[in-house]
């Protein structure tokens, strides 16, 4: 059995590139916040009966906090087969008004027009101007929503994604420390073949023009066994007996998806916020993942510098040159590899619909493995 306090993919030894900032996760990027809701319902054999059942959840982004704000944003598809709402306005204006949301495949339009409501309700959007009045009721906004199936454990099609969860998730949301593993939108994903979910990590970047952060997100419900890798290490095909149980229908593998969200504070303008999202699938591919033709991997950064930078009239902006980004591509893929090692790190073995089972990574096993081939700690 594995312990219910594991640590966190460094904290258990792994050598990992780069400098952490200080909590290691996307909220080390000052003013942003994360939430989540986690939905957790009946026992297996309750959707077996026709009763609630339910291995789910929300995960919310606030690149801000509450404080009323549209970022300079970026995106891109490394495979396009899953959701991300939102994104023909971003790629148009470079960028992103409100929150950023994580759910299930089947909770998307739930989950967007409660935020809409969301921000209806608590100002959260910039209003429209005409011949200079602000006109408030006139405002339009697009959230911006992601998902990833978690159809093998979640009754996914029982849709248990309700309004008060999406609200959970927003109210939830805060600076500071965040769980990871199976909460939030992560609550019943798989990735490799192991409990996966929600992972965090960040990294202090020094240019010639400053320092600055950069923390990355992921929900991870990607990967088959076979390719999975640590260091080089063929973790997966190493480790026996920790094999999935799936008692329903299977997807082909490798049919998952990830979800990457990256924040800064470096002035960076969208075109450059969408090459630091090319330099993800360097990050997923340390790993062992990238090749699966039905995986939605889909990826978004923002920046939280540059203020004032959406208005009706003029500003001015601050902007990081161009010979200035390799380190932030380098902690792009850094901390990408490193969120997805702490979602599976902190995930716990979990039994879903139908029986079917997905174990936890076992910690000391992987370890004792890496050892072998000389990647632990000297």
């Amino acid at each position: 059995m594995e312990r219910k306090n594991k640590m966190r993919a460094r904290e258990a030894g792994l050598r990992l590139e780069g400098t952490p900032a200080l909590l290691n996760s996307i909220t080390d990027v000052r003013g942003v916040e994360v939430g989540y809701a986690t939905k957790i319902v009946g026992k297996p054999e309750d959707a077996e009966a026709g009763r609630p059942f339910a291995r789910t959840g929300v995960t919310a982004i606030l690149p801000r906090g509450r404080t009323r704000s549209a970022v300079y944003a970026g995106r891109h598809d490394m495979n396009g087969n899953g959701e991300l709402t939102g994104t023909h306005w971003i790629d148009d204006s470079g960028f992103m008004h409100g929150p950023l949301m994580i759910t299930n495949t089947n909770s998307v339009g739930v989950v967007r027009d409660t935020v809409s409501k969301w921000m209806v309700e608590n100002d959260y959007y910039y209003h429209y101007y005409y011949d200079g009045a602000e006109i408030p009721a006139c405002g339009y906004f697009y959230p911006t929503v992601g998902e990833t199936w978690d159809g093998l454990l979640n009754d996914i099609n029982g849709f248990h994604i309700d309004a008060e969860d999406v609200l959970c998730a927003l109210n939830d949301a805060r600076s500071g420390a965040i769980r990871e593993g199976n909460v939030g939108g992560g609550t019943g994903m798989v990735c490799h073949d192991f409990k996966g979910g929600t992972g965090t990590s960040s990294r202090v970047v020094s240019t010639r023009a400053g320092e600055y952060t950069l923390g990355v997100l992921v929900q991870a419900n990607h990967g088959i066994r076979p390719y999975f890798r640590i260091g080089g290490v063929p973790v997966g095909k190493l480790l026996t007996g920790y094999s999935p149980k799936f008692n329903t229908l299977r997807p082909a593998p490798g049919t998952g998806s990830i979800i990457v969200v990256i924040a800064t504070d470096a002035p960076l303008l969208p075109h450059q916020l969408t090459k630091l999202c090319k330099r993800v699938p360097i990050g997923i591919g340390l790993l062992g993942s990238g090749y699966e033709n039905d995986s939605g991997d889909i990826f978004l950064a923002f920046s939280t510098a540059n203020q004032d930078a959406f208005t009706y009239t003029k500003t001015d902006i601050e902007i990081l040159g161009d010979d200035q980004m390799d380190p932030l591509y380098k902690a792009t893929a850094e901390a990408v590899e490193e969120s997805i090692l702490n979602a599976l790190f902190a995930a716990e073995s979990m039994t879903g619909m139908g029986g079917n089972y997905v174990p936890a990574l076992p910690q000391r096993e992987v370890m004792s493995l890496l050892e072998g081939y000389g990647r632990s700690p000297e």
